[in-house]
């Protein structure tokens, strides 16, 4: 069975292979799909959950296509996923992530990095079963992305971008974050640095809320102990959902695919939206917040901190050079795209779409297979 025939909607750029894994005895059930590899070989986290499909690590897989062109990184883009809890024991989830990489150890096309549901622990497993991985504990010379918050560090760069195109400013501007997991506390951490204030938050459990400002620092703290934000006392504890309702200048969704849709995006009351969870926005959301002026940062913009620490810490780049570069190109994508929302009076995805595309069909064209498949058209 071919790409299209799966999804209905595979094109130009991939997906290049999709790939089952499957040991029964092992109790493994995986998924790996690569994208596209024009730019050089592709690399995507490994994500964890028990309700994942093929669909979504597709469009997760293309999304990483389109994130690492943006970036100017010279990788292609790949997402792979294992059905499973990712608060399993730690003995069950290491033989699952091991035996994954294990069946995938020819696919050379693709290097492992951690996302939802894997961290640098898993990331380590990885490493020495295949010796193919990003992301990875500092004690093996990696630049542990959960911990310095590499991701947080670009969606702080992008937003604050994205405000003077709001003509707001960071310092004093409201913030609420949907996931208060790796991605959001660092975003919260670095955008309450510059003046922010957080007045809202949600994890799995529920959501808090305080118009008069959330004590980030205590909410990281509570975190660590494993406890939900909802449990933190000097704010109104609220439903999870909650948190779409919420009134602020900055709404990050930093959690799962497709939170925000055509159900209930006129629920949002907020100025900017800077996705930092990867495809959190829908299509049909994201052209109604465009219809009602809210100017709306797409995921492979925003986000892309972490894949870039992952990549150069794969050629053993430094921490410092790291942060120095994911600043450097968050913001000027960020500027670029955004420019053109202005100067074309298109959507926001469509100006990124335009930025990624550009690049990855520029490394196409290089690709000695695009001669033969010009030479059938």
């Amino acid at each position: 069975m071919n790409a299209s025939d799966v999804f209905g909607f595979a094109d130009a750029l991939g997906p290049a292979r999709i790939i089952h894994v499957y040991e029964p005895s092992a109790g493994l059930k995986g998924i790996l799909v690569v994208d596209n590899v024009a730019r050089g070989p592709a690399i995507g986290g490994l994500r964890m959950a028990p309700d994942v499909s093929v669909a979504e690590c597709f469009r997760l897989a293309r999304a990483m296509t389109f994130k690492n062109a943006a970036a100017g990184l010279p990788h292609g883009g790949a997402k792979s996923v294992i059905f499973g809890d990712p608060k399993m024991p730690g003995p069950d989830k290491e033989r699952l992530i091991r035996a994954f990489a294990s069946s995938l150890r020819n696919e050379r096309d693709y290097i492992f990095a951690p996302d939802m549901g894997t961290d640098e622990n898993c990331m380590a497993w990885v490493k020495d079963e295949i010796g193919r991985a990003a992301g990875l504990p500092s004690d093996l010379g990696g630049i542990p992305l959960d911990e310095v918050g590499a991701t947080g560090w670009g969606i702080y760069q992008a937003t604050e971008i994205a405000a003077r195109y709001c003509n707001m400013k960071i310092d004093g501007a409201r913030v609420v974050i949907q996931g208060f997991g790796a991605v959001g506390r660092h975003s919260a951490r670095f955008l309450a640095q510059a003046g922010a204030v957080l007045v809202g938050a949600s994890d799995s459990r529920g959501a808090v809320y305080n118009p008069r400002g959330l004590d980030v620092s205590a909410l990281m703290e509570l975190k660590k102990t494993g406890k939900s934000v909802s449990d933190v006392t000097a704010g109104e504890k609220r439903d999870r959902d909650a948190v779409i309702d919420m009134e602020c200048d900055i709404w990050i969704p930093a959690a799962r695919p497709d939170v925000i849709n055509a159900a209930n995006a006129s629920r949002l009351n907020t100025k900017l939206i800077v996705e930092g969870a990867n495809i959190p926005v829908t299509p049909e959301a994201e052209k109604f917040l465009h219809e009602h002026d809210v100017l709306c940062v797409p995921d492979f913009i925003a986000n892309a901190g972490g894949v870039i620490c992952a990549a150069l810490e794969y050629r053993g780049v430094t921490q410092a050079m790291v942060f120095s570069s994911i600043g450097e190109k968050v913001r000027s994508n960020t500027e670029q795209v955004l420019e053109a929302v202005t100067t074309k009076a298109i959507p926001p995805r469509e100006a990124a779409l335009e930025l990624a595309e550009k690049r990855i069909r520029k490394a196409m064209s290089y690709r000695r297979w695009s001669l033969l498949s010009s030479a059938d058209n």
